[in-house]
């Protein structure tokens, strides 16, 4: 059975940092593609970033150079290192695996169709 389980939110100052971390059980995560999202109330998930089974990263502009996407495979575990946290970045923030194509089903708290598996999502608040 496949499972994401979400940790690392927390409150922090802007300047702060906050690693969050994504365990996968079900499937081995290097063998899929991955992608952070991030929600605010009454709005539409945005990508933050995405690494792919390749170790390719791509992070969206207002994040870039500041969260960093990684991967442990003996940990079977995804990261998001966030730093310089703005409040701006306050959000839920979502794992996601298994990225699809061409695809009508829709998945997770971000009701997509781009990714399979999702995890809970965990609060980051930033304050200023």
């Amino acid at each position: 059975q496949v499972q994401l389980v979400e940790s690392g939110g927390g409150s922090v100052q802007s300047g702060g940092s906050l690693r969050l971390s994504c365990a996968v059980s079900g499937f081995r995560l290097d063998t899929e593609d991955m992608a952070w999202y991030r929600q605010v109330p009454g709005y539409e998930c945005e990508l933050v970033s995405r690494l792919n089974r390749h170790g390719n990263t791509y992070s969206v502009d207002s994040v870039k150079g500041r969260f960093t996407a990684s991967r442990d495979g003996a940990k079977n575990t995804a990261y998001l290192q966030m730093n310089s946290l703005k409040p701006e970045d306050t959000a839920v923030y979502y794992c996601a695996f298994a990225r699809v194509y061409d695809s009508d089903s829709i998945h997770g708290p971000c009701q997509r169709s781009d990714f399979v598996y999702w995890g809970q999502g965990t609060q980051v608040t930033v304050s200023s």
